[in-house]
């Protein structure tokens, strides 16, 4: 039961990423040709509730699923991790028409090709972890 505030929450974005296209492979390469706005529209809905979410949660105290509070740490003013992260990953989602949070659903669409992205993208998760000390950070 207590797995319902989880899957829940799941199944209604990947609605609203079947809804809004986001999980359409055309969609995508049209965005990364810049044939069409649809793409960065949704990116840019989620860039605009994601910093009013995150400013609701820093100044009302709200609380995590299980009770505990919610704290925000710094981050390094470091720009070139960024600019290199999201080459890495701009080059990912390029190359397999799909980012993070849509191959999940995906999956649910019964497109199991998908299987190996999401392999991958867990051993490269892996890999960085490994060798996460000897990187600059």
């Amino acid at each position: 039961m207590k797995a319902l505030k989880y899957i829940i929450p799941g199944v209604l974005f990947g609605i609203v990423m079947t809804k809004s296209e986001a999980v359409s492979w055309f969609r995508i390469q049209e965005m990364f040709r810049f044939e069409s706005f649809h793409m960065y529209g949704i990116i840019g809905v989620a860039v605009i509730l994601g910093a009013i979410l995150t400013f609701l949660l820093k100044n009302f105290n709200t609380k995590s699923f299980d009770g505990g509070g919610i704290n925000f740490s710094p981050k390094s003013r470091s720009i070139s991790r960024y600019l290199l992260g999201g080459i890495i990953f701009g080059l990912g989602w390029a190359m397999t028409g799909a980012c993070p949070g849509p191959m999940f659903t995906l999956v649910g669409h019964g497109v199991w090709t998908i299987l190996i992205v999401i392999l991958s993208a867990v051993f490269g998760t892996y890999v960085y972890g490994a060798i996460r000390n000897k990187l600059p950070h």
